[in-house]
Formats: structure tokens, C-alpha cells, sequence
């Protein structure tokens, strides 16, 4: 699932293409992906912004009666987004993935929203308030916001018997952190995965704060300026630890292994991050 340096880049990309222009039609191509909403009241909206909130893109639009409207996305595992400097007529195919929804601009520009997994889990709401979305509305702290401390940080772990992994990726406690994130910010970290939130020190709390934001910062500067097309292939080859098992660790040279624990699977170095211990 992109994260939020990829869909922070790709919302400067669409709001760089969209902003200030009018919605002309909006076609659903797969209805379950419409959640909340009637998409036919986006037609005649300009565009006024793209934002993100945690791992979810966000346009805000405002009608001809100046009334407000947001078309929200969220990715689900495999959604993505395929632009289109002209859109093409045909509104059956997407690339090789799936066709979830077509937005087309008055001036025939306009975006595919894409689903390229087995199960197709992009979400699309029409709402007047991004609040009025569940997932919005329940997200905890964005790490990457200036505001951000340790202080509440250490707020977000205390007294959480909950696997350090699993509550990075826990879009309620923080926002915008996946699967592949979270493993690079505890390597960064020298943090186990699988410890519980609950068992960090002060000094522990320290250094995931700076590696959450170290990383998740250099990766946005990273992906600033590319192209959708460009962003998801750039996170992969910029990846230290994640999907990477038997490489060779680049900070320390021991064996990047891999755990699979809850249904899901951690890339971690048992040298920098477990004492030399592998997880079983």
C-alpha cells in the first residue's frame, strides 16, 4: 500500500495538474469501490486543493454555488493512480490493473484511480467534509507534522501492549506508516520488531522518534517531484531492509532475515535490532 511519502509526492503531482480546473465527468467503473457519495456532483467542481490525510489523497472542490465537496481516496492495497495528459475514450482498461473510476477535466486532461490486487480494496468517497470519512476521522498523529515531539510520541506508546511493528502500522495510533516504512524506521531505530510499545525506554522512545522522522522525511524529499508512474519503483529501490531478506545489512554486514508473525512479514537485521538473536 503506498505510504505517505508516495502519496505525498502524488498529491503535489495531481494538485501541480488539477488545481484550478473543472471536473467534467466522473465515471465509476467498479461501483463496490464507491463508499459514501454521489460522484455526479463533483461535475461542474473546480478544483481548489489536494491534501493528504495519513495514507489517503484528498481533493477539495468547490461547486458552482460555492457549496464545498471532497473526493477521497484510499488505496487500499494495490490502488494507485494513472494519469492522463489527454484521457482516453476507451473507460475499459487501466494499464495492466484494474479500472476502478475515470475523472475526466473540461480541458480533457484528467486520472484513472486503479486497483492491481486480487482483491480489490480502493475506496472512493463523496462527502462535503473530509471528516465525514472513517478513516479520517479515527486517524491518530501524523509523524511528519513540524508539531510532532517525542513527547507525543512517548503519549502514543505508553502502556501499549501492543507489538512495536504492528502499532507503527496502526493508522488509529499513528498516520500515514505501512508495512514497508515501518520496518525501515526500526532498523533505523535498533528496534525489534516484535517488542511490545510498552517495554521502551526514554532512550528507546529517542531514537524511534528521530528514525521516524528521519526517515519518513528523506523519503518524501525523495520522492518529491516524480511521476506516479515513477514513485512506487523508487520507494522499492531505495529500501534498506524491507523485502530483502539474505542481503547483506547496510549498516552492520550480518543477514537481513525475515519473521512472519499476525498474518504478516517483518524484514529486520537480528545484529542491529535483536542482539544477534534471529525471531522465531
Amino acid at each position: 500500500m503506498p505510504e505517505s511519502p508516495e502519496v505525498e509526492a502524488l498529491a503535489e503531482f495531481v494538485a501541480a495538474n488539477v488545481v484550478g480546473r473543472t471536473v467534467a465527468s466522473v465515471a465509476v467503473a467498479f461501483p463496490k469501490a464507491l463508499k459514501a457519495g454521489d460522484p455526479s456532483a463533483l461535475i461542474g467542481c473546480r478544483v481548489a486543493a489536494v491534501s493528504r490525510h495519513g495514507k489517503l489523497l484528498d481533493l477539495a472542490l468547490i461547486g458552482p454555488d460555492d457549496r464545498d465537496a471532497h473526493l477521497v481516496v484510499h488505496w487500499g492495497h494495490d490502488g494507485w493512480l494513472l494519469w492522463h495528459d489527454v484521457v482516453p475514450l476507451d473507460a475499459k482498461r487501466a494499464g495492466q490493473a484494474t479500472l476502478m473510476a475515470r475523472v475526466r477535466l473540461h480541458d480533457g486532461s484528467g486520472f484513472d484511480l486503479t486497483d492491481a490486487g486480487q482483491w480489490k480494496a480502493l475506496s472512493m468517497f463523496v462527502v462535503s467534509t473530509p471528516a465525514a470519512v472513517p478513516a479520517i476521522a479515527k486517524l491518530g498523529p501524523d509523524p511528519t507534522d513540524p508539531d510532532f515531539t517525542v513527547d507525543d510520541l512517548a503519549r502514543v506508546v505508553s502502556g501499549r501492549r501492543k507489538q512495536l511493528k504492528a502499532l507503527l502500522q496502526d493508522q488509529n495510533a499513528l498516520a500515514g506508516i505501512g508495512n514497508a516504512y515501518s520496518d525501515e524506521i526500526l532498523h533505523a531505530a535498533r528496534l525489534s520488531p516484535v517488542v511490545h510499545a510498552s517495554a521502551l525506554s526514554p532512550d528507546d522512545i529517542g531514537r524511534l522518534f528521530a528514525a521516524t522522522r528521519g526517515i519518513l522525511s528523506q523519503s518524501m524529499d525523495d520522492r518529491r517531484g516524480l511521476a506516479p508512474d515513477d514513485l512506487k519503483d523508487d520507494k522499492r529501490a531505495n529500501m534498506r531492509v524491507h523485502r530483502r531478506p539474505g542481503a547483506d545489512c547496510p549498516v552492520c554486514g550480518g543477514t537481513i532475515a525475515e519473521i512472519v508473525f499476525s498474518g504478516a512479514a517483518a524484514q529486520y537485521c537480528p545484529t542491529c535490532q535483536t542482539d544477534g538473536v534471529p525471531l522465531t
